[in-house]
């Protein structure tokens, strides 16, 4: 294991903040949660989300933080060393594993919606998607159709460019450039938001779709879609692929990782719900169906710029947010490979990387976007390639590795946690939070997960 006096450590409690709500604020917030609460009945969906990140987002993030900065390690080697001096089971490590696998198959489509996104800004830019002029459903559709399902050398492009930016910032180390990218790149992020969901609000009509977004239709509230909210939480905080337990390995022991928990549910929750801000007054405004799925962001919402005025600038704006988002994002979840790579493998930074960022690019961004086209007729579990790496990664993969990390605090580290925890161990808030990830945690879990699977 690499010395723990080497590790580099957070300038700031602010810093660290906003680097971890750049990480839990990507395509989860600003492109996942909209359509989902598009597809589930608006403020329902809404409501149940605010209550999961309390119920289970929360108490993982502080699961997660705790493991990382007890031994100030790579996500791997968080699972090893001794306890009361013995040595913990080598096997625990498979959970780091399954985190790396994850964080793999997520970023093999998760660069691609970049690549998507590049695509729509450069032909805003350009004219070639024109919505000087009130378009269509079916000239979004074609738009759509040409630009990212056919053409496939377009998004592989932009895909590369998209993963260069991400070397770019990469490059510089977890302080130099990481850090440093954030500072600017989150306060954009938020200007642009605010600007969006004030110019959204104050449009005729967008009265109606706020009441959709915020008023509950109690009837739509089942357990099903509980669980499958407490699904969008762990996808939302970048729960179980090892991004928070490498994020805090660089936190010092005098950080408050309660309050910093806490920050970043909060700082999660409000841009989500913000996010619908910024699309559901619109769409209303000009009747349009909020429940077109995954393709909400990018078929429907040009529709509704090309009713605005000065509607160009808005979307490239919005799609600059998403960039902004996406960026803040990967970057993290890269760190979590190239991190172990240099300190299982001992490996120098700029091999790791390149090693990261060109073998996601081959092994899996390259079939993603190949997937809708030339390997159409590929699929794995009835799905595409990109269906395919979002569904191991965020229906396996990721709630096993969080299963796996609340058994590893409550039944392995013990005392340990709380102590890794606060200042002050035996609070009534670590014993809650202990019991509760301990026994009520890991339940909720299983329930998710035996629930995705059917």
């Amino acid at each position: 294991m690499t010395k723990k006096t080497e590790r580099q450590t957070w300038s700031s409690r602010l810093t660290y903040v906003l680097t971890v709500a750049g990480a839990t604020v990507g395509f989860g917030a600003t492109w996942r949660f909209p359509y989902l609460v598009g597809e589930n009945g608006g403020g329902a969906y809404v409501l149940l989300f605010c209550l999961a990140m309390i119920l289970i987002g929360i108490p993982m993030i502080l699961v997660e933080n705790v493991i990382g900065r007890r031994l100030r390690v790579n996500s791997i080697d968080a699972f090893g060393d001794k306890l009361q001096g013995k040595n913990i089971s080598k096997y625990w490590k498979i959970l780091g594993y399954m985190g790396l696998l994850g964080a793999f198959g997520i970023m093999a489509y998760y660069m691609v919606l970049g690549g998507w996104v590049i695509s729509y800004i450069i032909n805003l830019i350009t004219g070639n998607l024109d919505i000087s002029q009130t378009i269509t459903k079916d000239v979004a559709k074609d738009f759509y159709d040409l630009h990212i399902t056919n053409s496939p050398l377009e998004i592989t492009l932009y895909t590369f460019l998209f993963v260069a930016v991400n070397y770019i910032i990469l490059a510089k180390g977890i302080i130099g450039g990481i850090e440093r990218s954030v500072k600017y790149l989150m306060p954009l992020l938020f200007i642009f938001l605010i600007g969006m969901v004030i110019r959204n609000v104050t449009l005729p009509g967008a009265a109606e779709g706020i009441i959709y977004y915020l008023k509950p239709d109690f009837s739509k509230i089942t357990p099903q879609l509980f669980i499958m909210v407490l699904g969008q939480v762990f996808f939302a905080l970048s729960l179980g692929f090892g991004v928070l337990i490498t994020l805090s390995s660089y936190l010092s022991k005098e950080e408050n990782l309660i309050q910093t928990a806490v920050i970043t549910g909060f700082t999660n929750t409000i841009i989500a719900v913000l996010a619908g801000f910024m699309i559901f007054p619109s769409l209303f405004s000009f009747g349009i169906e909020p429940n077109a799925g995954p393709t909400l962001v990018f078929q429907s919402l040009p529709i509704v710029f090309s009713h605005l005025w000065a509607g160009r600038f808005f979307a490239i704006i919005f799609f600059g947010l998403l960039l902004i988002a996406a960026l803040t994002t990967s970057i993290t979840i890269y760190e979590v490979i190239i991190t172990a790579l240099q300190e299982k493998l001992r490996m120098r930074r700029g091999k790791a990387i390149i090693l990261t960022l060109g073998g996601i690019f081959l092994f899996g961004n390259i079939p993603s976007i190949l997937s809708d086209n030339v390997l159409k007729d590929v699929t794995f579990f009835g799905k595409s390639i990109f269906d395919a790496f979002d569904y191991v990664s965020g229906n396996i993969l990721f709630l096993l590795t969080a299963l796996g990390c609340a058994v590893f605090v409550g039944f392995v580290l013990k005392d340990d946690a709380k102590k890794e925890l606060s200042a002050t161990p035996d609070s009534t808030f670590s014993t809650i939070w202990f019991n509760y990830v301990k026994f009520v945690v890991p339940l909720i879990i299983l329930v998710i997960f035996v629930s995705n699977l059917f």
